[in-house]
This record gives structure tokens, sequence and C-alpha cells, in this order.
């Protein structure tokens, strides 16, 4: 930290399961229960048939890729991340569900490399094999020093924040929620004596309020809180109301930083009363390189969100966004022309902000902007 700010990276889904875990070290057991696709290979293929041919095994940092670069420069004071897979061995497919992720936990470097401060664990994946799975998630993810909110083995670990220490003594708080809207089975939700995740039934102003409470029990003078909400639909630019009127009651309650995500691109950004506030991150790292069907949002694209905030205040000072692309399931640099049409996209779907595009490539939000406006309407 310097100069009385905090920088926070943020990105969307991390999802280094299925295919990405099939080019790692240590492969897990391909099945996939997909009806179409049977076999996690299949994945790798599908890349190779757009990209070129993928090279296995791969070094940890393969699929971070350019990303690992941006870290090293940007030298965030906290990384997080939402993990959307399990860590597991097992083979118990959680019943009625579509799709499942898991990466084999010898293949944790692949995470650790990016040295995340906090995986979010509320998501639509983390018990696609069931509660042992969500354990060994649990024991991989602490093994190797890593903190995680939104998951555990009781309501009271779920709800509980992963608390980041930062160099002026103060903290940074990550709740995480998951609503049943991305996709999580209501039975997955933590109870007083199950595991599970931190389960949102509805988005609503009573929900708000809840996490609000929360907040103010946790909260010490000096820290700065980011709430992380895996929520919506995969595909579309609109924001629902309820979850613009959600937002803002967080930011309204005391939260600093609403960290949005589950949609496959990016959505709408919006600065609310001093405060970021992200609809939708999109994907950052997955296996989805030549699945067709929604062009449109060019889903190939991705934005590492480089966010700085008053130490003080929690008051946004500036975001920097740079934009990455994967290819041979790996990040590397977007060009020029996908850089352009990220900005053009990202101001045409969000109010009252008005996103830049700089020299280097990069993508910022100058805050306070001159006669800036704060968003009002949903």
């Amino acid at each position: 930290m310097g100069g009385g700010t905090v920088t926070l990276f943020l990105c969307g889904d991390v999802m280094l399961g299925r295919g990405v875990d099939q080019i790692l070290a240590h492969p897990g057991e391909p099945e996939l229960r997909e009806g179409y696709v049977g076999d996690a290979r299949s994945y790798v293929c599908l890349a190779e048939s757009v990209s070129g041919p993928v090279p296995a095994p791969v070094a940890p940092s393969w699929p971070w890729g350019e990303a690992l670069r941006v870290l090293a420069e940007a030298a965030p004071d906290v990384r997080i991340v939402n993990l959307e897979t399990s860590v597991t061995g097992s083979a118990a497919f959680a019943p009625d569900k579509l799709i499942h992720y898991r990466m084999h936990p010898a293949n944790l470097p692949a995470l650790a490399v990016a040295r995340p401060d906090v995986c979010v664990l509320a998501n639509n994946h983390v018990l696609d094999f069931g509660r042992e799975g969500l354990t060994e998630t649990l024991d991989a993810l602490a093994r190797a020093g890593l903190r995680t909110a939104g998951a555990g083995r009781s309501a009271g670990e779920a709800h509980a924040p992963a608390a980041v220490p930062v160099p002026d003594g103060g903290r940074v708080l990550v709740f995480a929620l998951g609503a049943q809207s991305s996709g999580i089975p209501p039975g997955w939700a933590a109870t007083a004596d199950l595991s599970g995740v931190s389960c949102l039934p509805e988005v609503s102003a009573a929900a708000a309020a809840e996490i609000v409470q929360r907040v103010r029990a946790e909260r010490r003078t000096g820290d700065l809180v980011v709430v992380s909400v895996h929520w919506g639909s995969n595909w579309g630019y609109r924001v629902p109301r309820e979850h613009v009127r959600f937002a803002r009651a967080l930011v309204d309650g005391g939260v600093d930083v609403v960290h949005g995500h589950s949609s496959h691109h990016p959505r709408r950004i919006e600065v609310y009363r001093d405060r970021l506030i992200l609809y939708g991150c999109g994907d950052f790292i997955d296996d989805y390189e030549g699945i067709g069907g929604h062009e449109e949002y060019r889903d190939d694209l991705r934005i590492a969100y480089l966010l700085t905030v008053a130490a003080d205040t929690g008051r946004l000072t500036g975001l920097r966004m740079v934009p990455l692309r994967a290819r041979r399931m790996r990040l590397e640099p977007a060009p020029d022309a996908d850089r352009g049409w990220l900005c053009a996209t990202l101001n045409r779907i969000s109010d009252a902000v008005h996103v830049t595009l700089e020299p280097d490539g990069t993508l910022t939000l100058p805050y306070p902007a001159p006669e800036r406006r704060t968003g009002t309407g949903p």
C-alpha cells in the first residue's frame, strides 16, 4: 500500500478444472457426465481446433500467462478470485446437475502461482462432487495456505469473511455469497450442522439488510469491505433491477466494493456513492475456447480489474482494467482491435461512467472524474 490507498485485483471465474486440469502435470480422471461430452480431454481438442496445439503437461503458470506479468507489475495489496471448481479426486458426481468441474488437488500450484489472497467459493460448482468433495476442497486449499470465503463446514464458517491484513494495520474483509439465480441448488446451502455455501435464496432488500448486519458485526475501525457475489445468468448485458437495488443497499450499509461474477462476459460497471460496483466480471480462466453459440459477447476476451480505494474511507480513487484474450488455454495480451471493442462495449452498457482506452492498451476509469455523475437509474 502507498499514498493512503489500497490496490485490489479482482477477476471473474477462475476454472482450473475439467480441460484445464487435463493439461496440467497431474490430471485427474477425465470422465464427464455431460451427455454430449464424456471425456474432459475433448475440451482440449476443441481449443486446439480453433487456436492450435496446446502443449501438455504445462507448467502451473501456463493458464495465467500474461496475467502473471500484469500482477507482478501492479503489485496489488489484495488479490481476490472466484474459484469456480471443486478441488477433489472424488468420482461422486452430484446428481441432477448437467456440468461438473473438478481439478486434481496435486494441480493446486496452478492456482497458487497467482498468489490469491482470497479464493471465493460461493458458486455453483464447488459442490459438484458433493459435500465430501467440498471437504476435500477446503482441506486442500488450507494445506496450500490459501484463504477461502463463501463455503465451509457450517453456516457460520461459510458466512464468515476472509480477513486480509494490509500494511497500514487495517484489513480487507471479503464476504462471499452465492445466489440461486446462478444455478446453485437450494440443497447446497450451509446450515448450522451441515457444510455448504453461503447461499442467497433471493436477491432482496431483506437479504441485503442481513448481509449488512454481518458486515457490521465483523468490521473494525480501519477495515475495508468487499462483498463478492455469484449471481445471475451466464449471457446478456441486462442487469436485473433487484441486483442493482441489492448492490446499492450494500453500499448504503457500508460496503466499499461489490464484486459480481457468474456471467461469461463483462457486464455493467457502476460507481455509486463513490464506491465501485462490478455487476459481472466475466470469465478469467476456463476451458471454454472453441465452444460456439454466443460469439457476439466475445467471451474469449477477459479483464483483469485493478482498483484503488482510499485506505481511510473506502472511496474509489481509480480503476484500471487490462484486457486479455484466451488462446491455447492461456491468457495472452488482447489485440488492439479487441481492446477498442471492449472499451466501446463497457461504455455502451454502463451508465454514468466513461471508460478510456489508454495509449498503453489498458482501460481506465479515472475517479473522481471532472463533472462526474453518480449512477441513479437501475
